[in-house]
């Protein structure tokens, strides 16, 4: 599927990215004064990044392989799904672990403890390592990742005076012994993972242990759970279909392994004639101008989405209903499971959860611009906005049927 917010989401990834590289100087004030949610930084940065050496890894080990004197040795494809999946999830979670590690330490230099800006150094100062992951698709390249992680280095050295107030007489050590831990750190979780990874003979059941069990990984925000057998099932049918010279079987088996690899789906996508027939044909007294309705697929995966507009005169709402829950990767753009209550002289933002609901409103106090969104325990997203003041916002959401969006099942 592609929107405008995905669009947006991407430009918005690509515009952090190229900032950081290239004006690390100037950016690292501008993270240091942005919000403190983790949750925030997963979604809208680290999700992204932390796939590109993930996935440029399988492609280079499992596709491409290794040549040397006419002989191409390539990790079986099981195998490659399996360290693919692995390690974008070590990644995720020990990032988490260093930024605990980061606040720790930083009063032994004089800085200040504080895990989100912790977390915000080490997510966006490895930037440049993570993107250099893209040198793993040739593996004979991927020497070059590694000066990409030394600049990584800098970046964080650049930003924790900014983020952990580190005294410029101290950012030195500081940074040394981030790097430290972060080496000590990484052996420790290998150790650990070692009978957990794939080893030759070994089918993705040796992941969990048992033939067909499950990974779940947990950050802040989210926890997705992945099916190996349907890894496994599909990556054998990916292999088979390549052997057949079937590159359409291939295709469909590749994205199916990707769609498991990243979670699967949490069910078949509720059908989006039911998601349109619920949305109301008027909100606030103003008729329907605009309905988009429609499933698309990412990677094995399915969704459903319906999108309307409502307006009259200058007054306008967007509404939409996007059922999030079939999509469990998805589930990392939710909110954290605390709260956040920020307001500016101009703006508001607030996010809050109640019986089982999760709410985000931001609004202009000027009542010029106003977004609200519910994300409900059955996984549906109702997500509305437009330019009116946040009480009427809230006063047409009444003519939507909530209830009965809160009551639908995959």
């Amino acid at each position: 599927m592609t929107t405008l917010a995905d669009n947006t989401a991407a430009r918005g990834v690509l515009e952090r990215a190229q900032a950081i590289l290239l004006r690390p100087r100037e950016t690292w004030p501008t993270i240091a004064g942005e919000d403190d949610s983790i949750a925030r930084v997963y979604k809208s940065h680290l999700i992204y990044l932390a796939a590109i050496p993930a996935v440029a890894g399988f492609i280079g080990q499992s596709l491409v392989g290794v040549g040397a004197f006419g002989i191409t040795v390539r990790v079986p494809i099981v195998q490659g799904l399996v360290g693919m999946v692995v390690g974008y999830a070590l990644t995720l979670a020990l990032m988490y672990g260093m930024a605990l590690v980061a606040s720790a330490l930083a009063p032994k230099f004089q800085g200040q403890a504080h895990v989100p800006s912790a977390f915000k150094l080490l997510a966006y100062g490895a930037t440049a390592g993570m993107v250099g992951g893209v040198f793993s698709l040739l593996p004979s390249l991927a020497m070059l990742g590694l000066v990409a992680a030394l600049y990584s280095i800098c970046l964080m050295y650049q930003g924790a005076p900014v983020l952990m107030k580190v005294p410029h007489e101290k950012v030195m050590g500081y940074t040394a012994a981030l790097v430290a831990c972060a080496v000590v750190l990484g052996l420790v979780v290998g150790g650990a993972s070692a009978p957990f990874m794939p080893r030759a003979g070994v089918g993705l059941g040796g992941l969990t242990g048992s033939e067909g069990g499950n990974v779940s990984i947990s950050v802040p925000g989210t926890q997705i759970k992945i099916d190996t057998a349907k890894v496994e099932a599909a990556a054998r049918r990916m292999e088979q279909a390549q052997a057949r010279g079937d590159t359409q079987e291939a295709g469909k088996a590749m994205g199916e392994a990707l769609g498991a690899a990243l979670g699967g789906q949490g069910g078949a996508p509720i059908a989006v004639e039911t998601l349109k027939a619920l949305m109301p044909a008027t909100l606030a007294g103003m008729p329907r101008t605009s309905a988009d309705a429609r499933t698309e697929g990412m990677a094995g995966m399915q969704f459903s989405s319906v999108t309307a507009q409502f307006s009259e005169g200058d007054r306008m709402i967007e509404l939409r209903v996007l059922d999030i829950g079939a999509m469990p990767m998805l589930a990392m753009a939710a909110w954290p499971r605390g709260t956040v209550d920020r307001e500016t002289a101009d703006e508001a933002e607030r996010v809050y959860q109640k019986d089982g609901v999760s709410y985000k409103e931001e609004y202009r106090k000027d009542g010029s611009q106003s977004s609200f969104a519910m994300l409900l325990p059955n996984g549906v997203l109702l997500d509305a906005n437009g330019h009116v003041p946040m009480p009427d916002l809230k006063a047409a959401l009444q003519g939507v049927p909530i209830g009965q969006l809160a009551a639908l099942k995959r």
